[in-house]
């Protein structure tokens, strides 16, 4: 079964946690996914950034969908690492993911998560790498 742009955006709205912080599915298809989320208040930590843990939620997910354009919608995270560039800050989180390698049962991606200011001006602020496994029932 592939993963089509309509079942991915049911996949999103089917996640509890996605639908609690407002995720979005703005690009999908040909080896890629991108989400994007809106910064808020309750999303931040203590110095007023992005909390390290909504980035990784985003790497994560962004990750598994970009997997599913080469393996199809059912997938599982295997693994991922995130590296934290700069504190997060701005008006909206992108998380842009793209397949490096995909064979039959697991896919390789990389993401770059970054923020979007007021004027439309993006900010690199982490980049992760991770692993996606397709279940074979």
């Amino acid at each position: 079964m592939e993963l089509t742009l309509e079942l991915a955006e049911k996949t999103l709205a089917a996640q509890p946690f996605s639908v609690l912080l407002g995720t979005r599915l703005i690009a999908f298809g040909a080896g890629g996914a991108t989400l994007e989320l809106d910064i808020r208040p309750d999303l931040q930590q203590q110095n007023g950034y992005l909390h390290g843990g909504v980035l990784g939620y985003a790497a994560d997910n962004a990750i598994t969908f970009a997997a599913g354009t080469a393996l199809g919608p059912e997938v599982l995270t295997g693994g991922f690492t995130i590296s934290y560039l700069r504190p997060a800050q701005g008006t909206v989180l992108r998380a842009a993911a793209s397949v490096v390698h995909a064979g039959k049962r697991q896919a390789t991606c990389t993401c770059e998560l970054s923020t979007v200011d007021e004027d439309g001006a993006t900010t690199l602020c982490a980049i992760a790498q991770g692993t996606v496994i397709a279940l074979r029932r």
